[in-house]
């Protein structure tokens, strides 16, 4: 995927396809890798990639989070919950987290990792798996069906990455 740099803040954005046994000791682990890899204020954040339409989406959710922590009119507490939220365009946390919480067994996740080192992603990989960024093809159809998309919202957004790239954008207009 990418790397890039907003707000003095640098964001990579990996795909995983992951198999997760034991989800307690999986995030145990990205809670470590978190704590020596990134900065005050930084995160690491996991996203399962069916809810996911692509770099631009979630990159957008990643920079709207950004700004509501600079702005302080976060949602969430923690910047990656935040990216969460944003990227699933929920006000709920509990909401956001059925949409893009990862789960047990195979599982392709989006890992978006701000204000953290080089190395960061090679660490994930050591517990997540295979780097797969060409697995990461939004599903029309599951995304169509998980935020209630008709096709009519995609022909006016251009495409269904526009649509979510949209909503992302006016939730920060809705607080």
């Amino acid at each position: 995927m990418g790397q890039f740099e907003f707000m003095n803040q640098n964001i990579q954005i990996v795909g995983f396809e992951a198999e997760i046994n034991n989800l307690t000791e999986t995030m145990d682990s990205i809670k470590n890798i978190s704590a020596e890899s990134c900065c005050d204020g930084g995160a690491i954040q996991l996203l399962h990639a069916r809810g996911i339409a692509g770099e631009k989406h979630i990159l957008q959710a990643t920079l709207q989070a950004l700004k509501a922590f600079n702005r302080n009119e976060n949602m969430a507490n923690d910047l990656g919950l935040e990216i969460c939220v944003r990227a699933s365009s929920q006000r709920q946390i509990s909401r956001a987290l059925k949409i893009l919480g990862i789960e047990k067994g195979k599982i392709n996740i989006y890992a978006v990792a701000v204000g953290c080192d080089e190395n960061v992603m090679q660490k994930l990989g050591k517990v997540l798996g295979k780097k797969n960024n060409k697995m990461l093809k939004p599903d029309i159809n599951a995304l169509k069906e998980l935020y209630e998309i008709s096709n009519e919202e995609i022909k006016s957004a251009g495409n269904i990455e526009g649509v979510l790239v949209e909503r992302t954008a006016l939730l920060s207009l809705e607080i």
